[in-house]
């Protein structure tokens, strides 16, 4: 079984100078499937028509960064896109969605009201949803709850055990990227090593959250060095660092993980 990049924004500005380059490079790696979630209306049309290009799959939501210039329009039009295209078998779920709690100066009460509309909408068409989860956890939890749907992904997870195991009993993988190559990212190497297998996910979050071997210092980029772009042929690199973590084989990492992504998500690799 290949590789699966959960997670990429294939369709972000970062890669408009090279964008078919940068996938077919990921697929020389093995990278056969890249999840693309959209991030606003704007991008629903560009995030189907890359997954169509590419063999790929994607997600349609709005995520909650881009909640202070959505709408109740960008709310309809998603309605009416999960409609338009609900028998295309690469739209795989509804996201980017979910809560963030670190961004200063996002109103959460707008958030949860996005994020409340759109699980509605995930519950509507029996799909599953790819959750953004930053210092949100707790809430989204809470919103699950009050609207169930067909488990999913939560994306770049930061979380407690606790949360982590709750999010996996209502049908959640755990995205694992970029953050865990890092030697200080204990809590997180920690989890990585103390769930099962089969709760986790490999994800890049490309173009952002660079493995520490991309990643450039405040004081480099001070100096005019770019922050390195984050791609999805690093999943191999990233899944070795998993692999070594668990004291196992690379094999069984990339075994485990693609099924993962397969069965949440109804991915037929064929």
């Amino acid at each position: 079984m290949p590789w699966i990049d959960s997670h990429c924004h294939l369709d972000a500005a970062e890669f408009a100078p090279d964008r078919d380059a940068v996938r077919q490079a990921a697929r020389a790696l093995g990278v056969q499937t890249c999840v693309i979630p959209a991030v606003e209306a704007s991008h629903f049309d560009a995030v189907r028509m890359l997954a169509h290009q590419h063999g790929d799959v994607y997600a349609l939501g709005i995520h909650p960064l881009f909640t202070p210039q959505a709408s109740q329009t960008d709310l309809h039009t998603l309605a009416e896109a999960l409609q338009q295209h609900r028998t295309d078998p690469r739209l795989v779920a509804v996201g980017e969605i979910g809560l963030d709690g670190f961004v200063p100066g996002l109103d959460m009460a707008r958030q949860q009201l996005f994020y409340q509309s759109q699980l509605k909408l995930a519950q509507l068409h029996d799909l599953p949803v790819i959750l953004h989860v930053r210092r949100s956890a707790d809430l989204l939890l809470k919103g699950l709850r009050q609207t169930p749907v067909k488990g999913g992904i939560a994306h770049a997870f930061n979380g407690s055990l606790q949360q982590a195991q709750q999010f996996v009993d209502m049908g959640f993988k755990l995205g694992f990227g970029g953050a865990l190559t890092f030697e200080r990212s204990n809590q997180l190497r920690l989890l990585a090593k103390a769930l099962p297998l089969e709760a986790l996910v490999l994800e890049t979050d490309a173009p952002d959250i660079p493995p520490h071997w991309l990643y450039v210092t405040a004081d480099q980029r001070a100096q005019g060095m770019p922050q390195g772009r984050n791609t999805p042929d690093q999943i191999p690199r990233i899944a070795q660092v998993l692999a070594d973590l668990r004291g196992v084989s690379l094999d069984t990492v990339r075994l485990a993980t693609c099924a993962n992504v397969c069965s949440v998500l109804a991915i037929d690799m064929g």
